[in-house]
């Protein structure tokens, strides 16, 4: 789903900007020279910015002549476009001073602090836009008295509390955009009173459960109506049609219910309508007149009834979105005579009747999803005829007949999944070797052919299961370097399993189950070394189960049961991570590996007559070697019973899933199209993403997927964009959905900024801003060069930098988040070597859990699982998954130890590392300063020869060393440690106490230093 991109200025400041494009003729007059003045004084309070280095005054220069600056026909200021800088800092308090400024434009900066009041010495401002900045605290009470203000823009900020009544009385509104914020009280009915307003924005805040205000419909004026995901509830107010000037009308995911008011489709002018993600109920109000419509979206309610004829009258819609509700009946054969439409979806229903013939016939069809209903019939013949064709979901109905020849001329088509439908035929030729196609999903029908030598190049996903495919495994099979899923399960491909098929390196489950295969399985199978799962049960192989089976190190499921392997079972097979082991029904012999013996695997090796086992529990006959005493058995009996469970676990959770996957088979409906969710104004699209996801831009590789650096325009402007992985489980979905939705609702300069999220059913993205010099990790730990170019100035600005950002999560955030894996890897740095901290996977978890923990006092929350990154995690964590924010202070304090010491958190990197027994960087800090080790020795050597800064490196190692003190309650917390740094750079200079001695003084721990720069025992 998209999220719509806001409006354009209004005709009023289309004009007022148009000044800054005029440089010449107007400029005879000399602009009044305080003006300039001040404007110096604004580049000096940013603390003269390198983004405003052209401001200065050389011989006949002029303010006028700056891009940033409007002049009017006077040559007097007038506005000032500071949009996209990068600039931080604060408001200045004098920028008022410009007596004649209408317009002022700070969008998208690093602007911090309460809402300016300042401004209000501003008489004649006009256009305010502090969009996508720092803002925090609430909207002053008594903000109307910026009453010439007709254009007020605080989106993406952190303004919290409620939205003040005084909104409602600036009576020269025409725009207010009040999203992605963190209000948390209420907005008030006197919006509803700006009879002047046009576009009113309130979406994505935390609103308390609020109706939508009937007066709200009285705003006669208002064109665009953007209120989702505002905790929105009870029933659209039927004034709603009276508002004959709507044109955008967005009340998306909240919790509105009741029916859609009978007249809203009539409003002449609307032309976007996105209701999804609600509780309506009843049926879709006719008639509908409302002719403008481009784009339709009620998904996801209760709504019932038939699609309404009059949609077909709708000549400009592009999108209709009408999925998981209860619609029944035909879908009416003009929509597919629709000549702009792109977009059809109504899965998950409950329709009859055929596919309109005519979609794609007369329009751009790009996407046509009309799964899990009961439609019959055949697959309409010009779904590609104007060559648009991204993706088809048709599955879980009762089609029939053989799919479109035009199918195999489509050479745009990315995703067709047609599965548990009653096709038949061969799958047109062309098809196969589509030149865009990724996944094709054609299981459960009655398709007959065999297996091509070449596919698709970026076919990743094949599932043709249950199907009448014959003939063997073509040895250019080689050529489908791409894949990671084939299932071929349950048809009766024959012959022997080529060597060929071993090449495929990205291939992580291969179902070959329930055919006719012979032979035995080639010994070049170690070279699947991305195999997590491997079904060849049901077929008629032969020979012995290669040695080479154990070099996959990532087999996690592996079922060869039901053939005629023999042999001894290879004894390392016990040293892969497998779940789930099925050998039954085969020849083999021997000994199973001893540590298979256990009941979790008691139906892994059944009618094997030449097994044998020591453990009767298994049902195989007893080998000679059986123990005989009576505490190996005790041994053996503990460990079943302690593997046993798991096992349960896994084979519950195993039949889970299938039951799931046979319940929700519609689930690929999402595969066939992107969702774009931005969360500030962007200059690119997913295209341009997309386009930039190849091998040569990656610049990285996590646990969770890959990272790219992407050029979103020709000026070589980046993005990062990573990529989670494909087929992703649910704890890594978890992880994606957490950094989303954490990342989205928080604003800090030194935090990285998410810019959208694009998803597509298993791949999902994430994009951020780009970081051009890396993490600190990369200089630190890249060698010396690279660690002596990050000098001492910059790494005690790192370590203040870092420090806020941790200190705003923990404090500022409600409810406060706790990173996790706070590492130096996770600490990015900008062109300017500013800090930026990143990688969001758990936190949001952990803001979910504290919630939930702190209705009973609790102040810590308990997990299940480890997390974080070895040589970072505070020692408590290993011992009682108990986790709070001194678990973070741990963690940072190891960045500390790192800025200082030039060494790694894992203990590697020193030169003491083979000989001494400490595993960690806190643990060898903690050691040396019982030794009574002179801390300027242990200092890195590139930086500690700034002889002016070794006192406060000194102290800086001393604060990472009380930061990891292994008693949390005796660490600061990041607000002290962010107090500590700031006091000291703000005094070190000064006369008297040096910023180290302060420093020294905040702890008891630190203050006994002893004179040679080590701390007390």
């Amino acid at each position: 789903m998209l999220e719509p991109a806001l409006s354009c200025l209004s005709l009023y400041l289309l004009t007022v900007f148009a000044f800054f494009s005029s440089h010449g003729a107007s400029q005879l007059q000399e602009t009044p020279a305080n003006d300039g003045e001040i404007l110096l004084r604004i580049k000096q309070h940013w603390q003269n910015p390198q983004q405003l280095s052209h401001w200065s005054f050389p011989d006949s220069s002029s303010p006028c002549s700056w891009p940033e600056v409007n002049c009017s026909g006077t040559n007097a200021i007038m506005g000032l476009n500071f949009s996209s800088m990068n600039i931080p800092g604060t408001v200045p308090p004098f920028i008022c001073d410009l007596k004649n400024l209408t317009v002022l434009d700070l969008y998208n900066n690093s602007i911090v602090g309460g809402f300016p009041r300042e401004l209000y010495n501003c008489s004649k401002l006009e256009y305010l836009n502090l969009s996508q900045n720092y803002f925090v605290g609430p909207i002053p009470g008594d903000v109307d008295r910026l009453s010439s203000l007709n254009h007020l823009d605080l989106s993406g900020n952190n303004f919290t509390s409620d939205i003040p009544a005084a909104i409602g009385r600036l009576k020269e509104l025409r725009v207010l955009y009040l999203n992605q914020n963190q209000f948390n009280a209420t907005f008030p009915a006197e919006i509803g009173s700006l009879s002047n307003l046009e576009e009113l924005v309130l979406a994505h805040n935390g609103f308390l459960p609020s109706r939508l205000h009937s007066n709200f419909t009285q705003l006669k004026n208002l064109k665009r109506l953007w209120v989702s995901n505002a905790n929105l509830i009870g029933e659209i107010a039927t004034t709603i049609a009276e508002m004959a000037a709507l044109e955008y009308l967005d009340l998306s995911k909240n919790k509105l219910n009741g029916s859609i008011p009978d007249g809203l489709f009539k409003l002449k002018n609307l032309s976007v309508v996105y209701l999804y993600k609600n509780r309506l109920s009843g049926s879709i109000p006719q008639p509908v007149e409302s002719l403008e419509l481009t784009e339709v979206d009620l998904s996801q309610n209760n709504l019932s009834g038939r699609i309404p004829d009059d949609f077909g009258k709708l000549e400009k819609a592009k999108i209709l979105n009408l999925f998981l509700n209860n619609f029944g009946g035909d879908i009416p054969e003009s929509i597919g005579r629709l000549p702009q439409l792109k977009e059809f979806s109504v899965y998950t229903n409950n329709l009859s009747g055929s596919i309109p013939a005519d979609f794609g016939r007369y329009s751009m069809l790009e996407v046509l999803q009309v799964n899990s209903n009961g439609l019959t019939g055949q697959l309409p013949e010009h779904l590609c005829s104007n060559g648009k064709l991204d993706g088809v979901a048709a599955h879980n109905n009762f089609l029939s007949g053989e799919l479109p020849a035009s199918l195999g001329n489509c050479s745009t088509l990315r995703f067709l999944s047609i599965t548990n439908n009653s096709f038949s035929g061969e799958l047109p030729a062309g098809l196969w070797t589509a030149t865009n196609l990724e996944t094709l999903v054609v299981g459960d029908n009655s398709f007959t052919g065999q297996l091509p030598d070449d596919v698709a190049w970026n076919l990743s996903r094949l599932e043709m299961s249950n199907n009448r495919f014959t003939g063997g495994i073509p040895t250019g099979v080689s050529n489908w370097s791409n894949m990671v899923f084939f299932s071929a399960s349950n048809n009766s491909i024959s012959g022997t399993i080529p060597p060929q098929l071993t090449s495929l390196p990205r291939l992580t489950t291969l179902l070959l189950d329930g055919n006719q295969l012979t032979g035995p399985l080639p010994s070049e199978i170690s070279s699947w070394q991305s195999l997590t799962t491997l079904n060849l049960r049901r077929n008629q192989l032969s020979g012995q189960i290669p040695a080479q089976i154990t070099n996959l190190i990532r087999l996690s499921e592996l079922d060869l049961s039901e053939n005629r392997l023999s042999g001894n079972i290879p004894p390392q097979i016990s040293q892969l991570p497998i779940t789930s082991l099925n050998l039954s029904s085969n020849l083999l012999e021997g000994n199973i590996p001893r540590q298979f013996e256990n009941g979790a695997y008691s139906d892994s090796f059944l009618n094997n007559p030449g097994l044998c086992s020591s453990n009767s529990d298994l049902n195989l006959r007893s080998c000679n070697s059986r123990p005989s005493q009576s505490s190996k058995r005790t041994t053996t009996h503990i460990l079943a019973l302690a593997l046993s469970i798991p096992a349960v676990v896994v084979v519950v959770s195993v039949i889970s899933s299938f039951l799931a996957i046979k319940k929700v088979r519609g689930k690929h409906v999402q595969d066939s199209a992107w969702e774009f969710t931005s969360f500030q104004k962007l200059n690119f699209t997913e295209d341009n993403i997309l386009a930039g996801l190849t091998e040569s831009n990656m610049i990285g590789m996590g646990g969770s997927g890959k990272v790219y650096r992407v050029a979103v325009d020709r000026q070589h402007h980046f993005v990062a964009v990573k990529r989670i992985w494909n087929d992703i489980d649910n704890k890594l979905a978890k992880e994606f959905m957490a950094e989303v939705e954490t990342l989205s609702g928080i604003r800090h300069t030194n935090i990285v900024k998410l810019l959208c999220c694009i998803s597509k059913g298993d791949s999902k993205l994430l994009v951020y801003e780009y970081m051009k010099n890396h993490s600190l990790d990369w200089w630190l730990h890249s060698g010396a060069i690279k660690r002596a170019a990050l000098d001492w100035p910059k790494r005690l600005n790192i370590a203040i930098g870092a420090a806020q950002g941790l200190a705003y999560m923990h404090h500022d955030c409600v409810p406060s988040i706790i990173h996790r894996d706070v590492k130096s890897s996770n600490i990015l740095l900008d062109s300017e070597f500013n800090p930026k901290i990143a990688d969001f996977g758990l936190a949001k978890m952990m803001m979910m859990i504290m919630n939930n923990s702190s209705s009973s006092g609790e102040a810590a929350a308990t997990l299940s699982t480890v997390a974080g990154s070895f040589g970072y995690m505070a020692p408590e964590y290993g011992q009682t998954r108990r986790v709070n924010a001194a678990m973070d202070v741990y963690s940072f304090g190891v960045v500390l130890l790192e800025l200082t010491t030039g060494r790694q958190a894992n203990g590697e990197g020193g030169e003491e590392k083979t000989t001494t027994m400490q595993t960690s960087l806190a643990e060898w800090a903690w050691g040396r300063v019982q030794e009574g080790k002179a801390i300027g020795d242990l200092l890195d050597e590139e930086v500690k020869e700034e002889e002016c800064h070794l006192d406060e490196m000194v102290s800086l190692f001393k604060l990472g060393v009380l930061c990891t003190t292994a008693l949390p309650s005796s660490r600061p917390s990041m607000k002290e440690v962010v107090q500590m740094l700031e006091r000291w750079r703000r005094e070190g200079s000064s006369g008297g106490k040096s910023g180290s001695e302060r420093m020294v003084d905040e702890s008891p721990l630190l203050e006994n230093s002893n004179g040679d720069g080590s701390l007390p025992v």
